[in-house]
């Protein structure tokens, strides 16, 4: 029988790196970049040839985005949700502790890679089992393509008989000339942070080399609560007080840089870990002039220059080089050369108090969305998409009254004590104070115009008394 094994893929990241279009609300691997479809749910599709029973370790503000992604990628399993982030080495180790048989092959994997041959991915991670069944750790090197400065390298040592090759080092992100260097000695591969060992294998490995974050994670995951969320699969939580003292660090720096008996299997395919804006540009087919458009951009005499612009046209005239995003409420420009640094950038937002560093205006809720269409003094206008079946909370605000117009769909009011349907066109309006809840009973999505006033309209203004998603009520 061909070992089992288990997909745990490494969710928390919070992918400043492609702003304006992934936010800390919204991180890259829950954005539809590739076909209309996230990278987290490509990410489970590939996996899934190994092991359709997946673990996802994520935020818990990210829960349902996690869990829809599951349900559309057509997996089972569960998924661990971190009260804070705290790095690699930690998800990885709630992860190994949530599997009770330590013999079991946990397969280590980030949430926001592109690997379009998910055959041949999934054959190069079964090179690695048997290396892995004889204790080691497997990390898979990407082969280089070009003397990358945004990744790390890993150089590779004796070639052993299972197919690998020892680990000589882990070497940080390089210069360019160094970079060159690496290459030009033919001994290395990319660092692609994808790991393949048994659980106790990994549990053993951080009990030698970072076991205050291993006992952290004991103390977390030895009180756990569980819930069944609404499409079936199971929510985890750790403990917070331990989890949250938990020190932040990653895998290579807590264990994988000083373990003995590291090995590497090659992966020849094609490969991207998305993160950066050149390497979003890298996936679109260039034309004539090097330029890369998506949606309704327009080059004219400019080359070797990227356009987004899903929303509206964009243009650009008699440019070279640079990375243009559009957003519903945020614009990029920067050179090429620049494209690592944009986290300075929301680094200067979230200092300056920029709601435009952390969320979009539209916005994901486990019961549909909403777009912030317009806000003012005393006011604010939100289109409102609800799906079918689900309903916003029972709750009633201190600060705000609100007015309701269905534009598609069927809407089911409870205000006060009465309970009442209104079709498209038809309208209400909610009192401050007064105890309601919208929900959709159709069978296609609600969608409705809300028009707030008051004199305080923060998302904090909502007592929830009753809710289906398991948000605080109170």
């Amino acid at each position: 029988m061909a070992d089992i094994i288990r997909p745990v893929i490494l969710c928390g990241g919070a992918g400043t790196r492609l702003w304006p279009l992934s936010r800390k609300s919204f991180p890259k691997q829950f954005v539809p970049l590739i076909g209309g479809k996230s990278l987290l749910r490509l990410t489970l599709e590939r996996v899934a040839i190994l092991n359709r029973e997946v673990l996802v370790v994520a935020a818990e503000d990210h829960r349902f985005l996690v869990a829809d992604a599951m349900a559309e990628a057509g997996v089972q399993g569960a998924a661990v949700l971190e009260p804070a982030p705290r790095n690699t080495a930690a998800a990885m180790a709630v992860a190994a502790l949530e599997e009770a048989d330590p013999e079991a092959l946990l397969l280590f994997c980030p949430a926001d890679h592109h690997i379009p041959d998910a055959a041949a991915f999934a054959q190069t991670v079964r090179q690695g089992v048997s290396a892995a069944r004889t204790g080691s750790i497997v990390t898979f090197g990407i082969v280089p393509s070009f003397p990358s400065t945004a990744y790390g390298y890993i150089e590779q040592g004796a070639e052993r008989t299972d197919g690998g090759w020892q680990v000589v080092r882990f070497i940080e992100k390089p210069d360019a000339a160094r970079a060159r260097q690496l290459i030009l000695g033919g001994r290395v591969v990319w660092n692609a942070g994808i790991f393949l060992c048994t659980a106790g294998t990994l549990l053993n490995a951080l009990q030698v080399h970072a076991p205050q974050i291993l006992q952290a994670c004991r103390q977390a995951c030895a009180a756990v609560e569980e819930e069944i969320g609404p499409t079936g699969h199971r929510f985890i939580r750790p403990a917070p007080a331990p989890f949250m003292a938990c020190e932040a660090q990653s895998i290579d720096y807590a264990v994988m840089e000083k373990h003995v008996g590291m090995v590497m299997v090659p992966f020849r395919g094609q490969w991207s870990d998305v993160g950066s804006w050149n390497a979003v540009a890298d996936l679109s087919a260039p034309d004539e002039d090097g330029n890369r458009i998506e949606g309704q951009g327009v080059a004219r005499h400019s080359h070797n220059t990227y356009v987004h612009a899903p929303h509206r046209p964009v243009a650009v005239l008699g440019v070279d080089d640079l990375l243009v995003i559009d957003t519903m409420d945020a614009v990029l420009v920067l050179h090429r050369d620049r494209a690592e640094q944009v986290r300075d950038i929301v680094d200067r937002l979230e200092k300056d108090g920029s709601p435009q560093a952390v969320t979009h205006r539209k916005v994901a809720r486990p019961w549909g969305w909403y777009d912030t269409v317009d806000a003012g003094n005393r006011f604010q206008v939100k289109r409102i998409g609800v799906r079918p079946g689900a309903s916003l909370s029972l709750q009633k605000h201190h600060h705000r009254a609100e007015h309701w117009v269905v534009v598609k769909g069927t809407a089911e009011v409870t205000r006060g004590e009465e309970v009442f349907l209104l079709s498209e066109n038809q309208s209400t309006y909610i009192p401050v104070g007064v105890v309601h809840r919208l929900r959709n009973p159709g069978q296609t999505e609600l969608e409705i115009i809300e028009i707030q006033s008051g004199g305080y309209l923060g998302e904090d203004d909502i007592v929830r008394l009753q809710d289906a998603y398991g948000r605080a009520v109170g």
